[in-house]
């Protein structure tokens, strides 16, 4: 989850640096620090807080010269602070390293490393690999860097520079993403794509195990034996602008806007038009290995897993297989039973989640085979799979998932139809009509945007505004969307909220209701409509405030509800895309009216790398 950018040529390493380090702000730090290689030998500033802070120190204390490293940290070892901040250096401070991840062998290497008189300045696991890369330099700072990586056990994705090797920039990878960037005579790297793409587009995603060399020539790359290794350059498609707020206020509400386009290009080249039905090209999985699955896993974390749970119900449904859904951070615990011709779906929108990654060798480890749902590209997620779909969504910002979530949702539609098709569950006149209502649902998606002045009358009255808690129900397909409006509401505003089965109210929570706590009641017209309004008028003989999300046309929910706010008419299996909308908006325009940071709530980083 911590930022790494680093640059080796004619530019100013501190502009790539900081320019990168910003693009990276949505990963979630709490301090920061650049070191540069110049004339003067290695010199470096840093800063607790935010980047602003760093900014203003550069200006009073600049870095010069051609070679540098920079870093964003979110702590795991030792409190925020100036000595925990990256870079960390060698005794003699002419090695600089910047980490993302955890040693977690750390602690033997420290005291080892103390016995033989090293003296640690920091808290930091992190600062053993620079006194390791020192104990074995011996001029050749690729070379070091491989022998200190065997001692290292862990996650980690590393940048090295050495003041008497000014030409050589070392960054090597295992659990953490790590991308290195070619330009022309210069060399990037970078924790993630935004990093570096104002700069260049052509980019290795740098394997497990592997270690790089990189001049203004180019890159040599070995694994830590020494083995030479061979690796693509590709082209980043994504637009510069992505990275930019576009005139919104912020990411999120930017990010919530795109989701109709976001749909479309998650459909796109997937719906064969002539036979109307369902393709996945990246999906290699034998169809007689579809047909013998007898269980499906679905792994995931956070808002992904919600997204999850909507497909939980969608497989089930349609497709006639029984489907588990986990939590990745247990199922990695729990031993889990996995029958063979079990299949997993693990949900992660950055693809380096670290407990899904470890559920994925788990359930590979046991014959399972893998076909995941996974946004960011030659991701590890990604490449562990046999099979992926790609959820298309681009660049998310914001640290509060929003396109990322309704395009898994999406994708679990598209992956639930093919499965259906290749299966013979659904015959042709259901595909025909699945396909129809999906292709619907970003038109509406576009409708529910441009007709939100209700959600923002109500985000800044005084009683949702300034509610200490909150609870979201639903039922059937919708139950994940109480439990997701719940999540966003908590995660931005900081107000306490809950998302629960609507059935499950008078078993506890209804008897926190009174008439200053507001209830979201997602009751949207389908197979559990009555219940859902059965729910609402216990709430109201409570007093409860009730916020309703209802089908247009649904006069009848407004004698039950304070308020209503309407979502086009759908088809039930995919109303929870239709319904996260307004919910994003609710938290979104509240958190705004309270003045939180959206895009960076505190405490919060976008993609848990570590675990």
């Amino acid at each position: 989850m911590c930022g790494i950018v680093g640059y080796i040529g004619d530019k100013s390493p501190v502009e790539v640096i900081m320019t990168g380090l910003h693009r990276l702000e949505y990963r979630g730090y709490d301090s920061s620090g650049v070191a540069v290689v110049g004339e003067n030998g290695l010199d470096c500033v840093k800063s607790v807080g935010k980047l602003k802070i760093m900014d203003q120190k550069l200006e009073e204390h600049p870095l010069k010269g051609n070679l540098g490293i920079g870093h964003t940290r979110w702590a795991t070892h030792g409190v925020p602070s100036e000595a925990n901040s990256h870079p960390h250096f060698n005794g003699a401070k002419t090695i600089a390293v910047v980490h993302n991840g955890i040693i977690e062998n750390y602690y033997e290497l420290r005291e080892q490393l103390q016995a033989a008189g090293v003296v640690f300045r920091s808290q930091t696991d992190t600062e053993v690999i620079a006194h390791l890369v020192d104990k074995y330099y011996e001029g050749d700072l690729f070379a070091a860097v491989k022998r200190a990586l065997k001692d290292c056990e862990g996650a980690y994705a590393i940048g090295v520079i050495c003041q008497d090797n000014p030409d050589v920039l070392v960054a090597a990878r295992h659990g953490s993403p790590l991308i290195v960037g070619l330009g022309d005579n210069e060399g990037y790297i970078g924790s993630d794509v935004p990093a570096i793409m104002k700069y260049t587009r052509n980019v290795m995603y740098i394997e497990n195990g592997h270690v790089c060399e990189i001049t203004r020539a180019g890159v040599k790359i070995e694994d830590v034996d020494g083995n030479p290794v061979s690796m693509e350059v590709k082209t980043v498609e994504w637009d510069d602008a992505a990275a930019e707020k576009e005139g919104y206020p912020h990411f999120m509400l930017k990010e919530i806007h795109q989701q109709g386009a976001v749909l479309r290009n998650t459909l796109a080249g997937r719906i064969d038009e002539h036979s109307d039905s369902v393709r996945l090209t990246d999906m290699n999985i034998a169809p007689e290995e579809l047909k013998a699955c007898g269980k499906i896993f679905i792994v995931a974390c956070g808002t992904a897993w919600h997204a999850g749970m909507v497909g939980k119900f969608l497989i089930e449904k349609f497709a006639k297989v029984p489907v588990e859904l986990d939590l990745a951070s247990e199922f990695r615990y729990r031993d889990p039973i996995i029958p063979p011709n079990s299949i997993m779906i693990p949900v992660s929108q950055s693809g380096e989640t670290a407990d899904t990654l470890e559920a994925i060798r788990i359930a590979k480890s046991r014959g399972a085979k893998v076909a995941s749902i996974v946004n960011a590209v030659g991701s590890s997620v990604a490449r562990e799979s046999h099979g992926v779909v790609y959820q298309q969504a681009g660049p998310e910002i914001g640290v509060a998932s929003t396109k990322a979530y309704t395009s898994q949702c999406m994708c679990f539609a598209l992956f639930t139809i093919w499965l259906g098709q290749v299966r013979g569950t659904l015959d042709k006149d259901q595909v025909a009509m699945m396909i129809r209502e999906l292709r619907a649902v970003p038109d509406k998606v576009d409708a529910i945007l441009k007709n939100q002045d209700k959600v923002k009358e109500l985000a800044n009255r005084p009683e949702y505004r300034d509610a200490v808690g909150a609870f979201f129900l639903g039922r059937n397909y919708n139950f994940p969307s109480a439990l997701e409006g719940a999540l966003k509401l908590k995660e931005i505003s900081y107000i306490h909220a809950e998302g629960y089965a609507a059935g499950e109210m008078k078993h506890g929570p209804i008897a926190l209701v009174t008439n200053t706590f507001p209830v979201v009641c997602v009751a949207v017209k389908g197979e559990t409509y009555e219940k859902m309004v059965s729910n609402i008028q216990e709430i109201k003989a409570r007093a409860g405030l009730i916020i309703s999300v209802a089908t247009e046309g649904d006069e009848s929910i407004q004698a039950h509800s304070n308020d209503v706010i309407y979502i086009p008419e759908c088809y039930e299996p995919y109303s929870p895309i239709l319904v996260a909308v307004p919910l994003q908006l609710l938290a979104y325009h509240i958190s705004a009216n309270l003045g939180r940071d959206v895009d960076q709530p505190r405490n919060l980083a976008k993609s848990v790398t570590v675990e």
